[in-house]
């Protein structure tokens, strides 16, 4: 998920109790680095302050519904009255969470707005004989239920859910790190092989040189190089 808040203390809290609550969290300050983090990252939810120097993030909001950006957003914020809620919820927001709040509320809020962004996507994905079950978390190959840990079942969910199509190394690191894990330059790389190996033959997993990483079909696994 994505944090956008200009208060430095308020952001490292919040950010450290949605950590400790077990989600993954990038945090931002302001709108333009929140708009780059956005075109990077495909997020399961946004919690925007909404009144940030670098603008009114409903109005910002806005601009990412009008441009088809579905992200769930929540917007915290001191502007309390009933119009104050009406616009963020008009501009495009799903939730909206005054300040002073309690942080427990916000970690079941943004908990119910991740649900809703994955009820969007397909539960179960099929390359060939790889089963994905995102819901579960389990993964099938050729029947054979396969023992991933979080970190590679991160990676084979974003390599799947784009099947046939590179995936850029940074666009992976961004996905399946929180900005604060800071992996060393090889890790990925380190993850991707053992992957491959949990995977077995032929194998799934190509690399595309100079870009990242694709995901193929079996019937093209057996018929290209490595």
């Amino acid at each position: 998920m994505l944090l956008v808040e200009d208060d430095e203390n308020l952001r490292f809290a919040v950010a450290a109790a949605l950590r400790a609550a077990g989600f993954a969290v990038d945090q931002v300050a302001d709108l333009p680095q929140a708009d780059e983090a956005l075109f990077v990252t495909a997020y399961d939810c946004a919690v925007f302050d909404r009144m940030l120097p670098s603008g009114d993030a409903a109005v910002y909001v806005n601009g990412l519904r009008r441009g088809g950006r579905a992200v769930p957003v929540l917007f915290l914020t001191a502007r309390d009255t009933v119009a104050d809620r009406v616009e963020g919820f008009t501009s495009g927001g799903d939730d909206y969470l005054v300040k002073p709040f309690a942080v427990p509320e916000l970690i079941a809020r943004v908990g119910s707005l991740c649900r809703r962004a994955a009820v969007v996507r397909p539960p179960v994905h099929y390359v060939g004989d790889l089963e994905v079950d995102t819901a579960r978390r389990h993964v099938h190959r050729g029947g054979v239920l396969l023992t991933l840990t979080s970190r590679e079942f991160a990676v084979l969910e974003v390599l799947v859910a784009r099947a046939d199509q590179a995936v850029s190394r940074a666009e992976l690191i961004a996905s399946c790190w929180d900005e604060m894990a800071q992996p060393q330059s090889n890790v990925l790389e380190v993850l991707v092989s053992q992957l491959r190996r949990k995977l077995g033959d032929p194998p799934l997993i190509r690399t595309v040189r100079g870009v990242g990483y694709r995901l193929v079909s079996e019937e093209r696994a057996a018929g290209e190089p490595r």
